[in-house]
């Protein structure tokens, strides 16, 4: 059997097929966990967890996402089921932005597309998965910081007329099933449901990603990759418009290779906030005034602290590693220890070859 001749075609298959293999079961997994958190939580858990100041609130509203992960196809109708129940709006739309990021299969993902499993040894070695801290930290304070700029405004002021007329309405008008059948099929539809609309987006991705990394001459966008000023901007634009989700997008970014660590940090932190199809589905939570405003504020916010932050957090993985002693030195014969030091200017290739004669019966 002869194997075809190389050809654009094969090598965008080739890329495409070994993306969309990495990336599909983190989907599965996170819109399986979407569906029963739709069907199975009861929405007013959240606001009995949560502190009662305001403040502490849209902190913990950050950590919302380890407990509850949802991506960012799923978020945007659980938290307006949320606000309409009492939520607040500041933990609201921290939880919003927060829980596509700080998830445990976002994070999953992240650290098995950077490959940074193997570089984790133990608690202090958590500052080695570079990548994966960075985004975890920078989406969390940049959640944190939209959300504590709206902590003093009303309902009125940032949803829809729809949003906060169903706002202190009662759950039992709105037919939520309550047998444990029909909450399990109701978790299942919704999964399957999330899973083909979430894989529509991420095949498209993953198509113009491959083309990307195989077509694309790589030494026409050093220019761009190499200058920071245009390479944070653009992958933000590009996380934009491939609408990437969150659970997969990491498989995206970890081949880009000639663009630095801050620019694909700004891809990871940008896209689960805002993309395409966030901007539509934000537009039937939120006023547009306000969502032109939040969609200024969470661009100026990655582009700006992005570079900064993975520079940062890099420093954390610089630790210097203390090197084994020499097993010559340490566990020698008795007479090569005092024979050592008196000859410090030996090279080590004339010193063995003693030590070993003299271990010698």
């Amino acid at each position: 059997m002869t194997l075809p001749e190389p050809s654009a075609t094969g090598d965008i298959l080739k890329a495409f097929l070994s993306i969309l293999f990495e990336g599909a079961p983190y989907i599965l997994v996170g819109t399986l966990l979407s569906g029963f958190i739709d069907a199975f939580l009861p929405a007013k858990l959240l606001e009995r967890v949560l502190p009662k100041n305001r403040v502490l609130s849209t902190f913990a509203a950050g950590f919302l996402g380890l407990v509850f992960p949802v991506c960012e196809c799923a978020v945007v109708p659980v938290v307006r089921r949320l606000v309409q129940k009492g939520l607040p709006i500041s933990c609201g739309i921290t939880y919003l932005l927060s829980a596509p990021i700080i998830n445990p299969i976002v994070i999953a993902s992240t650290l098995t597309a950077f490959k940074e499993f193997q570089k984790i040894d133990g608690v202090f070695g958590i500052g080695n998965a570079t990548m994966t801290l960075s985004r975890i930290t920078l989406g969390y304070a940049v959640a944190v910081i939209v959300g504590l700029v709206l902590i003093r405004k009303k309902p009125a002021d940032v949803l829809t007329d729809a949003v906060v007329r169903g706002i202190g309405k009662g759950a039992a008008a709105n037919g939520a099933p309550q047998t444990f059948d029909a909450k399990l099929t109701h978790a299942m539809r919704t999964a399957m449901r999330d899973f083909l609309d979430t894989a529509m987006y991420f095949t498209i991705g993953v198509i113009i990603t491959a083309a990307f990394n195989t077509q694309v001459d790589q030494s026409k966008i050093t220019a761009v990759a190499g200058n920071e000023l245009f390479a944070v901007p653009s992958l933000m634009g590009l996380a934009f418009a491939l609408a990437l989700c969150s659970t997969s997008d990491a498989f995206i970014a970890a081949p880009m290779d000639s663009f630095s660590n801050a620019a694909k940090l700004a891809f990871l932190v940008f896209g689960p906030m805002l993309d395409v199809k966030l901007v539509f589905m934000y537009s039937s939570v939120f006023r547009r005034k306000f969502l032109v405003g939040l969609c200024a504020a969470i661009f100026l916010l990655v582009a700006l602290l992005c570079e900064p932050w993975a520079k940062w957090v890099g420093k954390l993985s610089n630790k210097p590693v203390p090197t084994a002693v020499s097993s010559m030195g340490a566990g020698g014969p008795a007479g090569a220890p005092a024979a050592a030091p008196a000859s410090p200017p030996a090279p080590a290739s004339a010193v063995s070859p003693s030590s070993s004669t003299e271990a010698k019966p």
